[in-house]
């Protein structure tokens, strides 16, 4: 026999072993100690066996007797079809309606027996033909289900609840797989009036009762996920049952879909265990992990026993690891592209303000040109294409305009020879155009007959608003700045500036 250290010792592995596989090592562990007890017997020395045997003896004749609760002394003769026990027993004033831990009742077991005198010894003393076990079976569901059909008329005639529903949703005659007895249970629907609107009513009437109860909790401000039998919420009994309506009605009010119940089960593993497959669908959308153990790491897909289900559970499982790839694929590309954004916005804006500012730099060449050239040999003036134009009309100063002696600002110290260079600020522009008026008035003075060219000239050109003609007079020149901030670091943009 097992020592107690050792047996301690080992509970840790028992405990993930699964439900068979623990039944089996138990089976094995009790083996062993009926093997070690017997070989303990036959080792003891007589004398030894002898005073057992006399202690047994002794204490029995003490009167000390075992005994059994009433439900477990009923139970008993019922399944030994013992139905003049069974009389004693009611008519001792035990109840017809005791059950064992799992509801079951005397009738549920002689309907299962198909014991007809244990049954109407049962129902002669009053027993309930309506009673429940546990999964909402009653005594004509397992009738039913068996195919006995003489119970199924006992059972009827005495006002079994033929719409009856168990945990699965299933009435009597769903079960039933034995002609006679089906026949038995829809010709006894037809004359009780039952038709198919009453039979979808009955069985929507469960989820209803959900629904009004989760309706109150709302109004109470009372939490959806408070633990029930066996620590389950509403949700894992709306995913058990199918109720789909329930079930969206608490994950729209953000009912817990990652509770667990005392097994370490989520809603998910009991809609995989009862086979639920849109309930399976809706709480995969709403973020429920196919992954998730139970507390003998036992997943979804584990505790499944229908094919079909296995198949849905799988393909949801791909179907979800297709959109996290996806979404993970497209997060990274949008990323990507916002990293990539930003630089080259830059660098079009840069290329866009440098070609604004060449352009600003050729027009101020231009003007600052026109009046610049020396009068009296044209000079082509560019136009920033490689091409050139010599402006009409612009009369040629005079020679002794650039010379050092007349020039406004004299010879440049910077350059060489005495050559004049170019004005450098405005106020020499606007020197240089004085002057140049000044030149212009005195050569009319002198010179009546160009003066009278001049207007003549001057008449035509304003009658004719279409014809380019230039203002004899140097023009301004037009100092604008880029609507945007250029660049930073100061370029001269030509000779002038």
């Amino acid at each position: 026999m097992a020592e107690h250290q050792e047996l301690v010792a080992e509970m840790p592995a028992v405990a993930r072993l699964g439900i068979p596989d623990r039944l089996r090592h138990a089976r094995e562990r009790r083996a062993q100690q009926l093997r070690s007890w017997a070989q303990a017997e036959r080792e003891a020395p007589g004398a030894e066996r002898k005073r057992r045997r006399r202690r047994r003896k002794s204490g029995g004749a003490q009167g000390k007797r075992v005994t059994f609760p009433e439900n477990v002394r009923l139970l008993e003769a019922a399944a030994r079809r013992d139905a003049e026990e069974v009389r004693q027993f009611l008519a001792s004033g035990i109840s017809p309606d005791l059950c064992n831990e799992d509801g079951l009742t005397a009738l549920h077991q002689s309907c299962i027996d198909d014991c007809g005198a244990v049954v109407t010894a049962l129902v002669d003393a009053g027993a309930d033909v309506n009673a429940v076990d546990s999964e909402l079976w009653t005594p004509l569901h397992a009738a039913a289900t068996c195919g006995h059909l003489g119970l199924v008329q006992l059972l009827i005639q005495r006002g079994a609840d033929l719409l009856a529903l168990n945990s699965d949703g299933n009435m009597p005659y769903d079960l039933c797989e034995d002609e006679a007895t089906l026949d038995c249970l829809e010709s006894a629907m037809a004359a009780q009036g039952i038709t198919q609107e009453k039979i979808e009513e009955a069985r929507a009437a469960p989820e209803r009762g959900m629904l009004a109860e989760i309706r109150r909790l709302l109004d109470a401000g009372e939490d959806l996920d408070a633990p029930r039998g066996h620590g389950a919420t509403l949700l894992h009994v709306a995913a058990a049952n199918g109720y789909m309506e329930a079930a969206e009605l608490l994950l729209e009010h953000r009912a817990g879909i990652a509770v667990r119940d005392w097994d370490g089960w989520e809603p998910l593993h009991a809609a995989a265990c009862w086979g639920q497959l849109p309930i399976l669908e809706l709480l995969v959308a709403h973020g429920a992990d196919l992954n998730s153990k139970s507390e003998l790491d036992e997943t979804p897909l584990d505790v499944c026993g229908d094919e079909r289900t296995r198949s849905k559970l799988l393909e949801l499982k791909h179907k979800r690891a297709a959109v996290m790839k996806s979404q993970e694929k497209h997060k990274s590309l949008l990323q990507r592209r916002a990293s990539s954004a930003g630089s080259r916005g830059k660098v079009v804006r840069r290329a866009s303000l440098s070609e604004r500012c060449s352009l600003y730099r050729r027009e101020h060449e231009r003007e600052a040109l026109v009046w610049q050239r020396r009068r009296g040999s044209p000079e082509v003036i560019p136009d920033g294409n490689g091409s050139g134009w010599d402006p009409p009309g612009i009369p040629p100063p005079p020679p002794s305009l650039h010379s050092s002696q007349q020039h406004p600002m004299g010879s440049d110290p910077e350059q060489p020879n005495g050559v004049p260079s170019p004005p450098h600020t405005l106020a020499d522009l606007k020197r240089l155009r004085a002057a140049s008026k000044g030149q212009r008035l005195e050569r009319e003075r002198r010179d009546p007959e160009r003066e009278r060219r001049d207007q003549e000239r001057e008449q035509r050109d304003h009658r004719d608003p279409e014809r380019d003609h230039w203002d004899p007079e140097p023009p301004l020149l037009k100092l604008t700045a880029p609507l945007e901030e250029a660049p930073g670091g100061k370029r001269r943009c030509c000779r002038v500036m």
